[in-house]
């Protein structure tokens, strides 16, 4: 781009000179046509050949400064996008912090009192409570989880997309991300009679750095998954090594063929597109977590052992370094 502006220049600065010699050969032509032509019939070539080299280097600098204002044009209109490519990721994600906040505390209390509806129904002796109901307890409490984690998986995505979103490391404490996690799923696992453990090695696992948020991002949509088809157990577990750190979810599930396991982390995959059946996900759940992971310089794999294998599983192991580069 540099080197095509440097040579319009140089061309804008010849056409100059092309514009000059001109002009100079139309007031001379009255003069020098005497000392060249013996009739006056020689002053017209000279005053034809000035005209025309003066028109000629006046279309060739207006071309000059068409071209470049074509080669600027795109520098311009791409920094002006850019701009409002950030300045709208940024409107965006305030938007989605405010319907996380607003949408957040209604959902808090209704999960409180249905769990207090729950207990009171639990207590009473003299009160039977109906399937039905026992069914509309389970789907409100299994449902908030993924409410929430809808909201976070669209802010994500959309900062994912801002040009300008930069990568910050701080010190985490990564023991105590997955402790909050798991806590958080304990009530869904509880009412879908699952378990879900945790361990982390060594205890005392300290800081790392790295970016908290994106973390618990990732994790929380794994441990989702997990409980979403999990078999019965759910098991979460930290490690590192002088390099890097490792979290690794696990789940008894039936297991992923073979053949979705190359698409796993595509954008908006999910294995009902293969079969023209409605998606119960986004499919953008797995892609975020990967991406973010790729973002903070680790990485996401996953590898899993089908069913009527007695040992079906599922697990995704997270590996981020220690300290942020």
């Amino acid at each position: 781009m540099k080197k095509r502006i440097q040579i319009l220049q140089v061309t804008k600065i010849g056409f100059a000179f092309v514009v000059l010699g001109g002009a100079l050969l139309v007031l001379a032509s009255p003069f020098l046509s005497e000392q060249l032509f013996a009739n006056v019939w020689g002053v017209e070539p000279l005053t034809y050949v000035g005209v025309v080299l003066f028109v000629l280097g006046l279309a060739g600098i207006s071309a000059s400064y068409a071209f470049m204002d074509m080669l600027n044009e795109p520098q311009y209109s791409s920094g002006e996008e850019n701009k409002s490519d950030s300045d709208w990721t940024t409107i965006t994600g305030q938007y989605f912090d405010l319907f996380d906040h607003d949408l957040g505390r209604p959902l808090r209390r209704i999960l409180g009192k249905q769990r207090e509806v729950r207990e009171n129904l639990k207590g009473s002796q003299d009160t039977k409570i109906s399937d039905d109901v026992l069914d509309l307890m389970d789907e409100i409490e299994r449902q908030a989880p993924n409410f929430r984690l809808m909201l976070a998986n669209i802010r994500i995505l959309v900062q994912l997309e801002s040009p300008s979103e930069k990568v910050e490391f701080q010190p985490v404490e990564p023991v105590q991300i997955v402790q909050k996690i798991v806590d958080r799923y304990m009530h869904v696992a509880h009412d879908s009679k699952k378990q879900i453990s945790w361990w982390a090695d060594p205890s005392e696992f300290g800081l790392v750095y790295s970016d908290s948020s994106a973390i618990e991002h990732i994790v929380t949509n794994l441990v989702d998954n997990a409980m979403r088809f999990c078999t019965s157990e759910i098991e979460v577990r930290i490690t590192k090594n002088p390099t890097h750190f490792f979290i690794r979810i696990w789940d008894d599930g039936g297991g992923i063929p073979s053949q979705y396991m190359q698409h796993l982390f595509d954008r908006g995959w999910t294995p009902e597109a293969t079969r023209r059946e409605e998606k119960i996900s986004s499919g953008l759940g797995l892609f975020i977590a990967r991406t973010l992971a790729r973002k903070y310089g680790g990485d996401l794999t996953a590898e899993s052992l089908t069913e009527p294998n007695d040992d079906h599983h599922t697990a995704f192991l997270l590996s981020l370094p220690l300290a942020g580069d």
